[in-house]
């Protein structure tokens, strides 16, 4: 079984030439040729017989998809089954197209005027959407519940552009009054309503969520239960956009912000040092296939750096020790390469088992999917409905709110053009007014379960209210029952509306 191929010359020269453009890794853009002239030549690709270009290994083209590129083949060529050579080797179908695809390429990125944007702007055309068609103008009407009195059915409009300014929800109760189970229904509603075209990646701290089989199988989400068993996580943090210095030295400079802002422990001297370390451990990694390190390989600089200069292990070293021994990320040497895009992936990340490192977890997996969700084009609109790409969904925000997650701030500032949206579950309203941002402002949805000690400027903030209203509802907040939730009115002649949720167990 062939585990490698080489392309043409040219083709090498295109795909590097488009790399440096479109800051997409070769393999990525390999994966783009292959499906954009297999999709329009098809059987009538021309044969390549030329192998002087570059060698592009099995496992990092085909990496977790060999089944469905393989159906994707059968059905295009009419084939019951593809030999192995067939399949993948210097004679197989795939090099025939991936070096039919460069050309093609060339010819939309000269036809784009040289220009980035616009040759990913066609592709996405092509392709990336290609499977959304279906649900592009198509809104996400949600079914939340009934009105205590009249009994009305009460709806969300998600993603409708003409009502609401963005997309971010925030749930907000006390344990035990149903808002894990209205979350739920919400989300199930969402992948059922797009034809499963919605991901999300839901951030899991208790872990109940991962349990419930019915909700993991109905919403087809797959769930990573870290430090559980010999699970881990097929992300990258190091994983960038393209590999200059200038790149290299802003993500090193933000993990170590990043890893600051979270252990209060690390000071100035601890980020300096995490800097360096991260810089040469991607200068380690820079000729080899894959350029980028893991959690092994600055844990190891790391610890070498302070061993020769005589300085103790520190929490720098100890934070960089468990990332490394627990594994909870891709490392090098994994069967599997590391997920290429996470918008395009449903994942339940339960970290309930961790006794540290959880808020760490979810911050490197928010800047993973903000740097991915800078170089997405803005998401299609049609009938003012906005195309939902992925939700955020992070369970018992109150953990994660305090820190100043710049990433996480930037995506509910930043997410609405690009269809990436942030829900929060939390325990109370005063969780959403940080010193440092002020997240209830850019909540388009809010639904207060029972919660105790509200602040009145919480309630008006949330609701949009009168102070008086907000006062009123202070003490009839901690009072609801279990299912009752208090929200902003749709109708503008009601300031609020109060109505019974609907659960998943209830509706699936």
């Amino acid at each position: 079984m062939a585990d490698r191929l080489y392309t043409t010359r040219e083709t090498d020269e295109i795909l590097s030439a488009l790399r440096l453009e479109t800051k997409l890794e070769k393999y990525i853009l390999a994966r783009i040729a292959f499906s954009f002239s297999l999709s329009e030549d098809g059987k009538s690709v021309p044969i390549s017989s030329d192998f002087s270009g570059a060698e592009i290994k099995r496992p990092t083209f085909v990496g977790q998809d060999e089944l469905f590129i393989k159906t994707f083949i059968r059905d295009v060529y009419k084939k019951n089954e593809i030999e192995e050579d067939e399949f993948y080797s210097n004679k197989s179908i795939i090099k025939n197209h991936i070096d039919n695809g460069a050309r093609k390429l060339k010819k939309m990125f000269e036809e784009s005027g040289n220009n980035a944007d616009l040759l990913i702007k066609k592709l996405v055309d092509k392709i990336e959407f290609r499977g959304r068609r279906e649900v592009l103008g198509k809104g996400f009407e949600i079914l939340l519940g009934k009105e205590l009195l009249q009994k009305n059915d009460v709806f969300m409009d998600l993603n409708n552009t003409a009502i609401h300014a963005n997309s971010h929800l925030a749930i907000m109760g006390k344990p035990g009054v149903g808002k894990t189970q209205f979350l739920l229904k919400i989300l199930t509603d969402i992948r059922f309503q797009s034809n499963f075209q919605t991901n999300f990646i839901y951030f899991d701290y208790k872990g109940d969520v991962a349990e419930n089989q019915k909700f993991c199988e109905i919403a087809k989400v797959q769930p990573f239960r870290l430090l559980q068993g010999a699970q881990t996580l097929p992300i990258n943090p190091f994983i960038l956009p393209s590999y200059d210095e200038q790149t290299i030295n802003i993500s090193a400079r933000e993990k170590a912000e990043s890893f600051a802002s979270i252990n209060s422990k690390l000071g100035v001297v601890q980020k300096g040092a995490m800097t360096e370390a991260i810089r040469a451990a991607y200068a380690m990694r820079a000729n080899y296939d894959k350029p980028y390190p893991d959690f092994r390989d600055v844990y190891q600089i790391a610890s070498t750096a302070y061993e020769e200069e005589g300085k103790r292990d520190d929490s720098l070293i100890e934070v960089l020790r468990d990332l490394s021994d627990f594994n909870l990320f891709w490392s090098h040497g994994s069967e599997l390469p590391p997920i290429e895009k996470l918008t395009d992936r449903t994942l339940l990340i339960d970290v309930h088992a961790m006794p540290v490192l959880k808020e760490l977890v979810a911050y490197l997996v928010i800047e993973r999917l903000y740097k991915e969700m800078s170089l997405l084009p803005d998401s299609p609109i049609n009938d003012n409905k906005r195309t939902i790409r992925t939700i955020l969904v992070i369970d018992e925000a109150h953990n994660y709110l305090g820190q100043k997650n710049i990433f996480l701030q930037r995506i509910i500032r930043e997410g609405r053009s690009k269809g990436i949206v942030v829900f929060f579950a939390s325990q109370s309203p005063n969780d959403y007014q940080q010193k440092f941002f002020n997240f209830q402002e850019l909540l388009e949805f809010a639904y207060m379960f029972q919660c105790e000690g509200v602040s009145s400027s919480s309630i008006q903030d949330i609701l949009g209210c009168s102070p008086k209203t907000a006062k009123d509802l202070q003490t009839e907040v901690a009072r609801l029952e279990p299912w009752q939730v208090i929200s902003r009115s749709q109708d503008k002649k009601d300031e609020f509306v109060k109505f019974t949720a609907e659960a998943f167990f209830k509706n699936y």
